[in-house]
């Protein structure tokens, strides 16, 4: 009888993996708060949250009854002339703790999609205004997803370089900080007249290197942008939900935005599902006799109820005193292992926000995604039963909030252990 790896291999191609080179997938058959099981019983400590989706653990007993219990109630309705409760309660309960000039929730189903409706809603917002405005500002280094929009608003590079043709002109800009915000405001102001939107994930970078920046110095941008008439776009598909030790990167900042966008940790990893929120103007500037300026924009599974109850019960657990404690001490924990780190001879840099603690090791080659540090590291922490998903030479910790201070230790004296064998750039560690 075939494994599970020869029947995947026969099969199954799999995402961000040269599958000529890969090592095959392991086959993975059970989840419990914080750990992966194999089919030979090999136990991992998922310390990504498996791609920054899993906020309460896996297969978490409260979402799982909830969903059950909806299944047997509406799986799926079309949602366009339907509606049902559990969207109506999730858009309630989102608007509810988001900043108060979101008013409308629009349903997509993950983040890339979430960034799509964003990007069309601004860009056809000032067509059905009679304004042409088509540029878009990004950050350099910035990730939204892989769909061509997505991908358009994304930093340039080797993901992006087969499609360069087909992707729409984009800005960008680096983030804020105290030396270029003259010049980037100054840049903002000579083309707020042609310039639809400007798109950025606030404070953290996620996919670009876990590349962190300054509250106050995005602060001051977004206000100039609002100044010169520039719509903003808050990706908060990675940032959302705690991860920056509070609710939403917003809630660290003064200024708002006139559109968010959600998915990863909206169901706590259950199931996919992404929301685009905005503020009541863009709303309005689609309401018209004119059939022509209605938003022409959906997918088969929108607003799925099931999803839907997930995120509703993935948002009670959020807001809990319980999980809202965890979030504090994972911080804490965190905070105390990056100041250990922050003498070590092998560490270029570490870097933390709320509850994601990145670190970027001393190489003789650039800090890249593509530094085949990952190579050697991702195979070694795997031995030792972690999930660590190394970006080039950056290591990140990003656990579910459930995880424990002993396994957060572990995890944290394994990373030492790597550093440790590590000498002049050149990683010595290997399984």
């Amino acid at each position: 009888m075939q494994t599970l790896t020869e029947r995947d291999q026969q099969h199954i191609w799999h995402p961000y993996t040269q599958m000529q080179t890969a090592a095959p997938a392991i086959p993975i058959v059970k989840g419990s708060g914080a750990y992966l099981f194999d089919e030979q019983g090999k136990r991992y400590l998922d310390a990504v949250s498996s791609w920054w989706v899993t906020l309460h653990g896996h297969a978490h007993p409260y979402i799982a009854r909830k969903v059950a219990a909806q299944l047997l109630e509406l799986e799926q309705v079309i949602f366009a002339g339907f509606t049902h409760l559990p969207a109506i309660q999730l858009a309630e309960a989102l608007l509810q703790i988001l900043p108060a000039n979101q008013q409308k929730v629009f349903y997509s189903d993950n983040g890339s999609t979430a960034i799509e409706v964003a990007l069309k809603m601004c860009l056809q917002f000032w067509t059905n205004k009679g304004e042409d405005r088509k540029k878009v500002i990004a950050f350099t280094n910035g990730y939204h997803g892989d769909t061509f929009g997505a991908m358009s608003v994304s930093g340039r590079s080797a993901w992006t370089n087969p499609f360069e043709q087909l992707l729409f002109d984009v800005v960008f800009i680096t983030p804020p900080n105290n030396k270029n915000l003259p010049e980037l405001k100054a840049l903002v102001s000579a083309i707020a007249d042609e310039t639809a939107c400007f798109i950025y994930e606030p404070l953290v970078q996620g996919s670009g290197g876990m590349l962190m920046h300054g509250a106050e110095f995005l602060d001051e941008l977004m206000h100039h942008c609002r100044t010169e008439g520039v719509l903003m776009i808050q990706d908060e598909v990675f940032t959302g939900f705690g991860r920056t030790g509070k609710n939403f990167a917003c809630d660290h900042l003064t200024e708002v935005p006139d559109l968010m966008c959600f998915s990863k940790g909206l169901t706590g990893g259950t199931m996919p599902l992404g929301v685009t929120t905005c503020v009541r103007k863009i709303y309005d500037a689609f309401l018209s006799e004119d059939q022509h300026k209605a938003l022409y924009h959906g997918h088969s599974f929108t607003a799925n109820p099931l999803a839907c109850t997930a995120a509703i019960a993935s948002l009670e657990l959020l807001l809990s005193q319980e999980t809202q404690g965890h979030i504090s001490r994972i911080c804490k924990k965190h905070f105390e292992f990056s100041k250990e780190l922050q003498s070590h001879s092998q560490v270029k840099e570490v870097r933390q926000t709320g509850t994601i603690l990145a670190i970027e090791w001393k190489s003789t080659s650039e800090t890249s995604y593509f530094n085949t540090f990952r190579d050697r590291l991702y195979p070694f922490f795997l031995e030792h039963g972690i999930l660590l998903r190394p970006l080039g030479n950056v290591i990140y910790v990003l656990p579910p909030y459930c995880m424990t201070d002993e396994d957060l230790q572990y995890i944290y004296r394994i990373i030492l252990l790597a550093l440790n064998q590590t000498e002049d750039g050149k990683i010595l560690c290997a399984v």
